[in-house]
Formats: C-alpha cells, sequence, structure tokens
C-alpha cells in the first residue's frame, strides 16, 4: 500500500503567498537606500540631473573627457584609502607620495633607466614609504594619523630637495609630430592631402596621456579591490581586523601582516596616480599644497562612499562613487561660472550634506537589520 501523497496548497493560495513574499517597489527601494552605496548613488545621479538641467555643456562627450580627470585619480587614492580605513587606520601621506613618485621616475630616468623600469623603481620607492608608516604604526605603536602627517610633511620637503622646488617635464611624455596623408571627398572627388599629427609614445598613452587611460586604470583598481574585500581571506582579514582588532589577533588573524600590508598597496596606488597624472599633463610641478588638497579628496571620496572611519566597514565600489560625486560636483560648479572664492564652501557644505544623509542611512540600516 502506497504512502498519502503529500497535501499542497492550492494553487490560488500558493500564488498569493508568492507575491505576498515577493517585495513590493517600496520595500526594493528602502532596501536599496540602505545598501552602503545606496544614499550617495542616488545624490550623485541628482547632482548630475541637476547639472545637466542647468546648462547644456554638461551632458556632452566633450565635458565627460573633462570630467575625467576630476574623479578618476581621487578614485584610485580613494581605493587606497578604504583599504586602510576599513582596517581602522588612515594614510595622510598619500598626497606627497603622489608628488613624490614622478619626481623619483624623472631621476631614474635621468639616471639612464628605460621608462619601465624608472616606473617599477619609483613605484618601489612608494612601497618602501608605505612599508615604513605601516612598521611605525604596528611595530612601534605610534597612531597612522601622527605617522602619516609627519610623513606627509617629510616626503614633502624630500620631494621639494630632489627636484630644487623647479617644475620637470615628464619622460616619456614628449609630443612627437608627423605627417599622414588623410583622403577626403570634395564634389565627388577623392583628395589625398598631407596632415599633421601630434602624438605620445605607447607608454605615455597607456599611462596616463591617453584619454580614457585614467578610467580604465580606476576600474581595474576599484574592481580588483572590490573582489579582494568580498571574495578573499586578505579581504575577510581587513575587516576583521577593523570590526575588532584585539578580536582578530585572538583568532589567529596576523594584524601587523595586514595592516602593513594595506599600508603599502595605498602608497602603490598614490605612485601610481602621481605618474598618470604626470604622464597627462606632461610635467610635474613640486607644489605640496596641492599635493594636500589632493589627500583630503581622496579621504573625502572614501568616507562619502559610505567607509567609517572608525574601521569594519567600506567598499571600493563607493569610493569610486563618491570620487565621482565629488568630481561632477566640481565640473559642474565649473560650468556654471561659479566664483572660485564660493567653491571650496560649496564643496564642503555638499559634503557635509552627503555625509548627514550616510549617516542616516547607516542607523536605518542597522535599525532595520537590512
Amino acid at each position: 500500500m502506497s504512502a498519502p501523497a503529500p497535501a499542497t496548497a492550492p494553487p490560488d493560495r500558493r500564488s498569493a503567498e508568492l507575491r505576498a513574499a515577493r517585495p513590493g517597489a517600496r520595500e526594493l527601494a528602502r532596501r536599496f537606500l540602505t545598501l552602503r552605496e545606496g544614499s550617495i548613488i542616488v545624490v550623485t545621479i541628482l547632482a548630475a540631473l541637476y547639472f545637466t538641467l542647468k546648462t547644456d555643456r554638461f551632458a556632452t562627450h566633450a565635458n565627460f573627457v573633462t570630467l575625467l580627470p576630476y574623479f578618476a585619480p581621487f578614485a584610485i587614492l580613494a581605493v587606497g584609502e578604504v583599504l586602510l580605513m576599513v582596517a581602522g587606520e588612515i594614510d595622510l601621506s598619500i598626497g606627497s607620495v603622489y608628488l613624490f613618485c614622478p619626481f623619483m621616475f624623472y631621476e631614474f630616468n635621468q639616471a639612464g633607466f628605460g621608462l619601465l623600469l624608472c616606473l617599477i623603481l619609483s613605484l618601489a620607492c612608494c612601497a618602501v614609504v608605505g612599508l615604513i608608516n605601516g612598521v611605525v604604526t604596528e611595530v612601534f605603536g605610534v597612531s597612522s594619523f601622527i605617522t602619516t602627517l609627519g610623513m606627509l610633511l617629510g616626503l614633502g620637503g624630500l620631494t621639494l630637495i630632489i627636484s630644487h622646488a623647479a617644475p620637470v617635464a615628464m619622460p616619456g611624455a614628449e609630443v612627437t609630430s608627423h605627417t599622414v596623408n588623410v583622403t577626403h571627398v570634395v564634389n565627388g572627388q577623392t583628395i589625398t592631402l598631407p596632415e599633421q599629427v601630434n602624438e605620445v609614445g605607447t607608454f605615455a598613452r597607456i599611462f596616463g596621456a591617453g584619454t580614457y587611460s585614467e578610467l580604465i586604470w580606476a576600474l581595474l583598481v576599484v574592481a580588483l579591490v572590490q573582489v579582494m574585500l568580498t571574495r578573499t581571506r586578505w579581504g575577510m582579514y581587513t575587516i576583521a581586523v577593523g570590526g575588532n582588532k584585539l578580536g582578530a589577533a585572538e583568532a589567529g588573524v596576523k594584524v601587523r601582516a595586514v595592516v602593513i600590508r594595506n599600508f603599502i598597496v595605498c602608497s602603490l596606488f598614490a605612485g601610481l596616480v602621481g605618474i598618470l597624472e604626470a604622464m597627462r599633463s606632461s610635467s610635474v610641478t613640486p607644489d605640496t599644497a596641492g599635493a594636500s588638497e589632493t589627500m583630503f579628496r581622496a579621504v573625502s571620496a572614501a568616507v562619502i562612499g559610505g567607509t567609517l572611519l572608525a574601521g569594519g566597514e567600506g567598499t571600493a565600489i563607493g569610493a569610486l562613487i563618491g570620487a565621482l560625486f565629488l568630481g561632477i560636483l566640481r565640473d559642474g560648479l565649473t560650468l556654471e561660472g561659479v566664483n572660485a572664492d564660493y567653491l571650496d564652501f560649496i564643496l564642503g557644505v555638499a559634503i557635509l550634506v552627503a555625509m548627514m544623509i550616510n549617516v542616516y542611512v547607516g542607523r536605518v540600516r542597522r535599525g532595520s537589520g537590512v
């Protein structure tokens, strides 16, 4: 005798239960807004829409190309900061590392090394800076804020000494001219005319001088760090250290190694951005004040993107969106012709508003359990 078939709900009742379990549009919107990156994505879209309606020059391809240097370099710098801030530390020296690396590249080139070797050696110097920051912080127990503040000032001074406070032309970014034959159709007739074309070398196009090279580097770095934070043991250890350093150590995590490694990666990213920006502009100026401003904007992008200064929480994608928000804001205000005296004031207010929204959303997320 066969066992009785299990009772099943009527089709109408089953479909009603499925519809009840399926979240509605309001619930989906709430879940999206309570994501770490949800609020800043909405704020960024609103800022882009505002400037699109205010000026017809904003939503153009030419302005998009202009916007890239406003946010792509800061996205890379912010991602480096995310690695450290998630671990409960911060690196204020990235501004000086960003300035120091191109000058070391120049010095190595003057010594007769090839462009690729100059890149490797200059980035190795940046890695040493990160190693020093990590050792002083973790081994000697000095606060990362104090350690990297001292490195910011010291390395900035060293850069002035190396450069003799004078700008230099970036090796490999030289523009060469050559003549090519271009075919034109005039009144149905094909005419070939010589035209002069200005180009930079392949190395420069890859490392900053290409129109979209900085954007490509930013997307690669963001994708790499996002995967690392969410899919690897390194990322898991980084989050654990930021959440509870003592608990992570008792669980067997090598806290010092994790933090020092993140300091090194952060410095490497800062050095890479220095090379990219120097190649894009074909020269580099030892401006320590500008380097400090670069650092503050990178930290702002990381924090706006949802990374907690207390550690334990943050995403690379959020840093990218935070940098994009700052870039859109600065670019849009410039297109509107806002007086330079008001520009930083408006940026500061916008950053505060964006952060208050992030804090509120974070409280909702923790309270709702989403």
